[in-house]
């Protein structure tokens, strides 16, 4: 009887070669997943110790000083350092945030040439300047309150008081305070 069996491989006519290089296959797949294990590892390290300093974002100090009272006259002033407006009128000091309501452009300060009557708050109010916003056109009478454009509400006001110890007008520009306030000087 023949042997009708085919006879087996040899090593060298084999489909799937023991060795590339003097490297078995079960050799390499272990050096691989070691290394991913230790490349996992070691982000894992770097992402605890960079947790450990923190993201600091250095701002400017929400309460500052913008000097002594004597140095606002009459009429209104603009502090570009703080992107601000402090108001001398009869009544007495007062600041006036910058800052345009609708995306934080820096508005302009524009003066009339003849003071108007406007209804603001159902109360006649004599304005003498205004406030234009140059991105997206927003208007502001001269105590903020908005009038047109896209900005959803008045500039802000901010508290103003003396400090004790220079003597200088200090702004708290972290409280908001009502359209009327003043700093009797």
């Amino acid at each position: 009887m023949k042997n009708t069996n085919p006879p087996s491989p040899t090593k060298a006519e084999s489909n799937y070669p023991q060795e590339m290089d003097g490297t078995s296959r079960r050799s390499f797949l272990r050096r691989v997943g070691l290394a991913a294990l230790v490349a996992g590892i070691t982000g894992q390290v770097v992402a605890a110790v960079r947790a450990l300093v923190p993201n600091v974002l250095y701002e400017a100090p929400r309460t500052f000083k913008v000097g002594l009272p004597e140095a606002f006259a009459e009429g209104v002033t603009f502090l570009e350092d703080h992107r601000l407006f402090i108001g001398r009128d009869q009544r007495g000091l007062y600041a006036i945030s910058a800052a345009c309501t609708h995306l934080g452009c820096t508005v302009k300060m524009e003066n009339l040439n003849q003071p108007e009557t406007v209804q603001i708050g159902g109360t006649p109010t004599q304005i003498s300047q205004e406030f234009h916003c140059p991105c997206h056109g927003s208007k502001y009478y001269g105590d903020g309150t908005n009038y047109a454009g896209p900005a959803p509400r008045p500039l802000d006001w901010f508290p103003i008081e003396v400090s004790p110890d220079d003597g200088q007008l200090v702004v708290n520009s972290s409280e908001r305070v009502q359209h009327d306030f003043r700093l009797k000087a």
